[in-house]
């Protein structure tokens, strides 16, 4: 127990994740906190968090910080609170992301900027503002969420597949000029997880679900809770010797299919 807990605890860590009310956020969050950190929720609707704080059940872990972080001065102002309020900042997962399913020749002026503003700006400039409270409380952990769209192409997602590939890249940027402050920054890469967003879309079409698991290895799409351990893995001690890495967590899907799962 005492070398889990010394690789993998969380304890008096402060994490801040992003679109914590959604499905894969409201994952992480629940399993920092039952690690034992203060996780600061954040989200753009006040009542989904604390629905959340409420379902999560520890009342002394969960910290409600609604805001809007599409912009520079948004980001440095949560972070602004945070430190005030908590002191320190230890982990931050840049969660918050939004999709519009089109084809190229469909988006719009407003699809592209509303994508971008949401998906690469609030990533960029959240990471920014977030370095020097990192590395003030002794150096810490930046774990972003990608996509399989951030190595291989898909149809109809185009400007959300250009966000995460530019979110891994930026991963592998922060590792290299952040390294000398102690902080490690990685980028998870969810498959095809089963949300409350994507069952309603992607996984309510009968075609599509049975494209998918056959090229599946593991026959499943995944859940939130398949991204808890490494999400606990790249926010802990263990991952000290971690970092600008994007690891997918997809059953497989990257490796390929079979001859008699083509």
């Amino acid at each position: 127990m005492a070398i889990l807990e010394s690789l993998f605890g969380l304890e008096g860590k402060v994490a801040l994740v992003t679109g914590a009310s959604g499905g894969i956020g409201s994952a992480i969050a629940r399993a920092y906190a039952e690690a034992g950190a203060t996780v600061v929720l954040n989200g753009t609707r006040r009542e989904k968090l604390e629905a959340l704080a409420e379902e999560i059940g520890l009342p002394d872990k969960t910290v409600i910080m609604p805001a809007d972080l599409s912009t520079r001065e948004a980001c440095l102002s949560l972070i602004a609170q945070i430190e005030s309020e908590l002191g320190r900042l230890d982990i931050l997962v840049n969660n918050a992301g939004i999709n519009r399913r089109k084809p190229v020749t469909d988006f719009t002026e407003d699809d592209y900027r509303t994508i971008l503003s949401v998906n690469l700006d609030g990533v960029f400039f959240l990471s920014q503002a977030a370095h020097p409270l990192l590395k003030k409380s002794g150096g810490g952990k930046i774990i972003q969420i990608g996509s399989m769209t951030s190595y291989i192409g898909l149809g109809n997602v185009a400007v959300y597949g250009m966000t995460k590939s530019a979110i891994g890249q930026l991963s592998k940027t922060l590792a290299v000029e952040w390294a000398k402050d102690n902080i490690q920054v990685n980028c998870l890469c969810p498959g095809f997880i089963v949300t409350p967003l994507t069952e309603a879309g992607m996984f309510s079409d009968t075609k599509k679900v049975n494209w998918l698991l056959s090229r599946i290895p593991a026959h499943r799409p995944g859940t939130p809770a398949d991204l808890i351990g490494t999400a606990l893995l790249l926010a802990s001690p263990a991952s000290a010797y971690i970092t600008g890495q994007l690891i997918a967590i997809d059953g497989g899907f990257l490796a390929g299919g079979s001859w008699d799962n083509p």
